[in-house]
């Protein structure tokens, strides 16, 4: 059994999750994460987090601000580790962001070929130089340390210890603790996109890009469909 995962607000429904949710077509279970309904209630080490931080003051928030922005991106990751360390039937576990429309209806034998080994934990889209392109996660929830991951993920962040690395953008956080995994651990991981460069959109480009298209940037969001994918008309 597999399931998707995704998270958004009230606001950011009316800008473009409704699209995700219109055009979701795959046979998997969808959990979607409200953040302005009952998130706090779910996931209350996020709003002890948001209340501890909101106060930063976050330089130049709308260029390269972003990468030193916790709070912003906090909720994705308290929604994705609430998931997985809460999940108790699934096999697999598809981490998404919400700004996505889908395509092509997506099978189990597809995941079980591409991004599913029962040595490896997670499936991620690397860029060589730059941080991951983390708006889509696949978790083997049948591996022994995929709840200790997102318990350690989880614990960046109730801990602040997000706070002593160079950046707190979600993407950060979820390598530097993946890189400690496969490094203390053995861990074995999938990347989709071994050649990806930084500043590439990954995504649009992998063998994934017939299934769904990420609507990465403002410009995408607008036009409905990223440029660098060719796999839908």
């Amino acid at each position: 059994m597999i399931k998707v995962v995704t998270t958004s607000n009230n606001l950011l429904y009316q800008k473009y999750a409704s699209k995700f949710i219109e055009s979701y077509n795959w046979p998997f279970d969808l959990v979607i994460y409200n953040e302005d309904v009952d998130f706090f209630d779910k996931v209350p080490e996020c709003k002890e987090f948001v209340e501890r931080n909101k106060h930063i003051e976050i330089k130049d928030k709308y260029g390269q601000g972003f990468r030193k922005d916790g709070v912003r991106f906090c909720y994705k990751v308290f929604a994705f580790t609430d998931a997985i360390l809460k999940e108790t039937e699934a096999d697999g576990l598809i981490c998404m962001d919400a700004d996505a429309v889908f395509y092509k209806a997506i099978d189990e034998q597809f995941i079980l070929e591409n991004l599913h080994k029962n040595d490896c934990m997670m499936s991620y889209f690397g860029r060589q130089g730059l941080y991951s392109e983390c708006g889509f996660l696949y978790f083997n929830m049948r591996h022994q340390y995929t709840k200790m991951y997102a318990a350690e993920m989880k614990r960046m962040y109730t801990s602040n210890d997000i706070y002593k690395e160079k950046e707190q953008q979600d993407c950060w956080i979820w390598d530097l603790v993946r890189t400690k995994f496969e490094n203390e651990y053995g861990i074995k991981n999938i990347n989709l996109t071994p050649n990806g460069r930084g500043g590439e959109h990954v995504q649009a480009t992998s063998c994934l890009s017939c299934y769904y298209d990420h609507l990465k940037g403002q410009e995408y969001k607008v036009w409905g469909k990223s440029l660098e994918n060719k796999s839908v008309g």
